[in-house]
């Protein structure tokens, strides 16, 4: 093994040991979090695409979970923020951790992956740029990645939090 090798295979260990122990801290805190509202979920902890991802799921179809993602997932990007924080208090750094809750989020990323490619299929026949409705960044992040895996490129515009994705022709 060269030196360069080494090297590339230790920073990408740390990276890993980071990012578990980022899932380590968010998993206690909303262990801690299920506890003092009294709702049942497990958690899941995993590391998706150099970032953490921890979920909260139910065996049973528990309607009290759903309180925990609100309406359009609101609590739920609420509750990410402050599992970031949380994360932030103890390492000092920024964490880009993603948070599913009831599998809310895998059942949108599948959603908005069908909008993505829609959006992608029609500025290819028309040849027109197209303008989607305003997202969140977590949205425009899946619309961004099935557009390029379409083949196409899309950008976003506009300022929070009517930022929304452009779909542009070849």
């Amino acid at each position: 093994m060269t030196e360069g090798t080494t090297t590339a295979a230790a920073e990408s260990g740390d990276t890993l040991t980071r990012l578990e122990q980022e899932g380590e801290i968010a998993a206690d805190y909303l262990e801690g979090l299920l506890d003092i509202a009294d709702l049942d979920g497990d958690i899941d902890m995993d590391v998706e695409a150099d970032r953490a991802a921890v979920s909260i799921v139910s065996d049973s179809a528990s309607r009290d979970l759903q309180k925990l993602v609100g309406r359009d997932g609101e609590v739920l990007e609420a509750l990410q923020e402050l599992t970031r924080l949380a994360v932030h208090r103890e390492t000092g750094d920024r964490s880009r951790l993603m948070l599913d809750i009831a599998g809310f989020r895998a059942k949108k990323r599948e959603e908005l992956t069908a909008i993505g490619a829609q959006a992608a299929a029609d500025v290819k026949a028309s040849g027109e740029p197209l303008k989607l409705a305003p997202m969140t960044p977590f949205e425009r992040k899946v619309v961004h990645d099935a557009v390029a895996a379409a083949g196409l490129k899309s950008e976003s515009e506009g300022e929070e939090p009517q930022r929304f994705v452009v779909v542009l022709p070849a």
